[in-house]
């Protein structure tokens, strides 16, 4: 099997912060590099507005990421909407909440936040189910959220409040990496849609999440190492498990 020199990481560059990935690239003397596959472009406020979404029709809003957090306030400043201290937010998790420091005063605001797996912030939601949320999502996301609201009749409107759109990677048609990592199923969207004739051939492929490998099944390539697993709860520590299994 061909040793693995080279890794690309289809996430945006950290900068200057350290990652587990660059203790790996250290470690293993590899060629480390980071380029997001897919990026957010924001939905117009007005938007809403064509759709009849009224951020003040409800008593809750669902925020699963930074880029929900950063959309929200931004419709919130376009449509001059001044919401009201009694608002709730339900965030996926403590890091999701803390970010909302950015726009707001934690101490003013109801917050509510999950420990980072789904299962239980979905329980944390349920607890609540009197409430009327505004789930504020892309136009691409797991449709987990939703069902769970409408299986246990929970009043929540979806709003789409920011588009996953394909990045330009027509600089990497000449470029070879011996092991890429992708972390949704956009990714591998964005890979067919820039390169339709791409090859696997001796590219070994990282794929995080149940989603993504099915979407690496789909496109008929070769999930060579599936993240997460028991014995290896990263993609840092997967990649490193392959590398030594060599």
């Amino acid at each position: 099997m061909l040793k693995v020199k080279s890794i690309l990481v289809s996430q945006p560059d950290p900068g200057e912060k350290k990652t587990a990935y660059h203790a790996l690239a250290e470690k293993y003397k590899l060629k480390l590099d980071f380029r997001p596959f897919i990026q957010v472009e924001s939905v117009p406020a007005k938007e809403l507005r064509k759709k009849r979404i009224n951020i003040l029709d409800h008593t809750a809003i669902i925020l699963t990421s930074r880029s929900a957090v950063d959309n929200f306030f931004r419709c919130v400043e376009e449509l001059k909407v001044e919401v009201p201290t009694t608002m709730k937010y339900f965030c996926v998790n403590e890091g999701i909440s803390l970010y909302t420091q950015k726009y707001t005063v934690l101490r003013k605001r109801k917050m509510f936040f999950g420990k980072g797996r789904e299962p239980e912030f979905l329980k944390l939601i349920k607890s609540h189910s009197k409430e009327k949320y505004l789930f504020v999502c892309s136009d691409i996301r797991k449709p987990s959220i939703p069902t769970f609201l409408e299986d246990n009749n929970i009043n929540f409107t979806e709003a789409i409040m920011y588009r996953t759109v394909n990045a330009d990677l027509s600089d990497l048609e000449d470029v070879f990496y011996d092991v890429i990592a992708f972390f949704s199923p956009a990714d591998i969207k964005s890979l067919f849609d820039n390169f339709p004739d791409f090859k696997q051939n001796h590219t070994r492929i990282a794929g995080w999440g149940a989603s993504t490998n099915k979407a690496i099944e789909e496109a008929n390539l070769v999930n060579n190492i599936p993240a997460p697993t028991p014995d290896s709860p990263s993609m840092t520590a997967a990649i490193e498990a392959y590398i030594k299994a060599l």
